[in-house]
């Protein structure tokens, strides 16, 4: 029996396979990389192992370390979550020489699904259906161009080793085909280390949808039904739901027998989805199904099921592992209702989805309930490291139909806060509140058809964010100059008051912000009536962005105004003096974003100007130059060309002039 675990992965999924096991009573041990030493799963865990530098490649991916961890630790098995090692034969080679259970199928397994031709030829012997195509180990580039042909354009070229989009071109007539092959074979090749390809008939109206499978040591295999996961940005899945809209009963159990037929020409055991592409053409859910690929392992979208079954995953796995049979037969799993979930990335959806790594300032998630649930790895005042994978959490709920499983999945995200790194919070709502989703016209190419309408440019502010800055401002005034009065002694001077008051500023005075790069400009007054505050410049109020209600949470110089899933980072411009005094005898010069330190102009001692370039930082391939904001001398350079920083980091210190 499993009695020590060792938990293979990092943030929402290891907390997610800790939760379980600790509620089975079995200790669980956690791995981490040096940037994940105080995470959230690392907390949570019975004990914890350091097996690496941030690199993937030399911690989590790196099969000594997790292999050593788990002798050091004494385990009995190890769960690999997804990703990672997960569906590495390698690693399942290693476990079972090192003697651990690895909790998921065996190697040979992970090797014959691994393997996208080899897998399509198991899949025709076992009779499950094939997108019609070429899967054959001939890889010349004209032997290639004839099947293409063969098959009729538009035609996929598709990496036979690899998947997540990579070494995947769609090519439109047979003029495109050499230019796609050759790009399509070096990424296959940049990424796994393999340029094979294999060609099929594209689709023009896909769905993807999946078939969660389980199989256990003494030959038994069920399906738990099956999930759409269609809508995706760059073949990256965005939301997951089950059951797949408007599938009939017929085709429910026609593509669960496939799924069956696949698993079991394997002789599989553990957790597995087979993903069919179904041409949803005249159709929808209903029309022709095609395998595409199996994962053998854990999905990131498994709660779904877990809603729709009332079954704990991890715990079948857990159980499977320890060599027992299902819990369940096919007869006695029961679908109850619809759940939806969607991925909460720090992504910006506005710049095509590229990542936005960034130090969370707030993380406030809604207490589960029977219907909701939010799985995560992330806290407040946590970082969502440049090194991994910018999902921060799965937001999921359930309902007795699919509308209300909707209808909660909405306000779910509406009630979420998370300020910080920008994400695809308001995305994800605008997406399942869509006309076209609702109805359930759905396809791969969803986002791509309705972009403008779930991406909307915000022209000006929304209404009332600036009152909410404002507000927020005046109160982190007066509790700093309370906190000051109390530490000097000065309990009842006017200095210890939490009003907002301060010293001559009543006739007025002028707050400068800016909103990426539009500047505002704000004057504020005070009489007896309180606070009055009067726009000077001539950014229009924005009615389609946010409603009210906004929360502000402040880092450094910036407030971040959340409401409704929306959020507008406001800088807050500061006067050169209050640069300083907010600072302190000194002015601390911080990090805007993650990114590496690529120049440092400026060394101790030296004598700067306002405006004067001390630093630049690289992140994403863009450089920002952090400059001085006003004269005086530098202090201290904390980091050198090379070094990686987080978001908030002191890079530099300056003493203002005079001092």
């Amino acid at each position: 029996m499993i009695q020590r675990l060792l938990i293979a992965n990092r943030g929402e999924i290891a907390v997610r396979i800790a939760l379980t096991a600790q509620r089975l009573g079995i200790h669980t041990v956690a791995v981490y990389s040096d940037t994940d030493a105080r995470a959230m799963h690392v907390a949570m865990a019975d004990e914890a192992v350091r097996i690496g530098p941030d690199a993937a490649a030399e911690s989590y991916l790196n099969i000594e370390a997790v292999v050593a961890a788990a002798r050091a630790t004494r385990v009995d098995a190890i769960h690999p979550g997804y990703g990672f090692l997960s569906e590495n034969a390698d690693f399942a080679d290693a476990c079972d020489a090192a003697g651990i259970r690895l909790v998921g199928p065996s190697a040979d397994a992970m090797r014959a699904m691994g393997d996208k031709a080899a897998s399509k030829y198991l899949m025709s012997r076992a009779e499950v259906p094939l997108v019609p195509g070429y899967h054959g180990a001939d890889q010349e580039p004209e032997l290639l161009a004839e099947k293409a042909a063969e098959i009729g354009y538009p035609a996929l070229i598709k990496a036979s080793a690899g998947g997540g989009g990579r070494g995947m071109r769609i090519v439109e007539d047979a003029d495109d085909f050499d230019e796609a092959l050759a790009a399509a074979k070096r990424e296959a090749s940049g990424a796994f280390g393999d340029d094979r390809v294999l060609i099929e008939k594209y689709l023009t109206t896909p769905r993807h949808i999946e078939v969660q499978v389980f199989g256990d040591d003494h030959g038994n295999i069920v399906h738990l039904f099956e999930r759409d996961c269609s809508l995706q940005r760059r073949y990256q899945k965005l939301i997951e739901e089950a059951p797949a809209p408007g599938m009939t009963e017929v085709r429910r159990a026609e593509i669960g027998a496939a799924a069956v037929a696949a698993a079991r020409a394997i002789g599989y055991s553990g957790a597995g989805t087979i993903e069919f592409i179904v041409d949803a053409s005249e159709e929808g859910a209903n029309g022709p199904f095609y395998f595409m690929e199996m994962n053998t392992r854990l999905q990131v979208e498994h709660p779904v099921t877990e809603f729709i079954t009332g079954l704990d995953m991890v715990e079948w796995q857990l159980r499977i592992a320890n060599g027992q049979p299902l819990p369940l037969a096919q007869d006695d799993i029961a679908l109850s209702g619809h759940a939806i979930e969607g991925r909460l990335y720090a992504e910006d959806p506005a710049r095509d989805f590229l990542p936005s790594p960034g130090h969370v300032v707030a993380f406030d998630a809604p207490e589960p309930t029977a219907a909701t649930r939010i799985d995560t790895g992330v806290r407040s005042g946590d970082d969502i490291a440049v090194s991994y994978d910018p999902m921060i959490a799965k937001v999921i709920a359930h309902g007795a139909d699919r509308d209300s499983a909707i209808a909660a999945l909405d306000r779910l995200l509406s009630e979420l806060v998370c300020a910080g790194p920008t994400t695809n919070q308001a995305f994800l709502r605008r997406a399942v509140t869509h006309p076209a989703f609702v109805s359930g016209d759905l396809d791969t190419g969803f986002i791509a058809r309705h972009i403008a309408d779930l991406v909307p440019p915000r022209v000006g502010l929304p209404r009332d964010v600036l009152s909410a800055v404002t507000a927020c401002l005046l109160a982190v005034r007066g509790e700093a100059a309370a906190a000051r009065a109390a530490s000097q002694g000065e309990v009842n001077s006017p200095w210890a008051a939490t009003d907002g008051w301060r010293a001559n500023i009543d006739s007025g005075e002028t707050l400068r912000f800016q909103d990426g790069e539009t500047n505002i400009t704000v004057q504020l007054a005070r009489d007896a009536a309180g606070w009055s505050l009067m726009r000077t410049d001539q950014v229009p109020i924005d009615v389609t962005h946010g409603a009210g209600g906004w929360s502000v949470h402040v880092s450094g110089n910036s407030f971040l105004a959340v409401a409704g899933g929306e959020q507008i980072r406001l800088e807050r411009v500061v006067e050169v003096e209050e640069a300083f005094a907010r600072a302190g005898d000194s002015g601390g010069l911080n990090a805007p974003m993650p990114g590496k330190v690529v120049r440092v102009m400026a060394t101790e001692g030296d004598r700067v100007t306002r405006g004067q370039t001390l630093l630049v930082l690289e992140a994403m391939k863009m450089e920002h130059a952090i400059t001085a904001p006003g004269d005086g001398t530098v202090a201290a350079v904390f980091f050198a060309a090379g070094d990686q920083v987080s978001e908030g980091a002191e890079l530099l210190q300056l003493e203002a002039m005079g001092d």
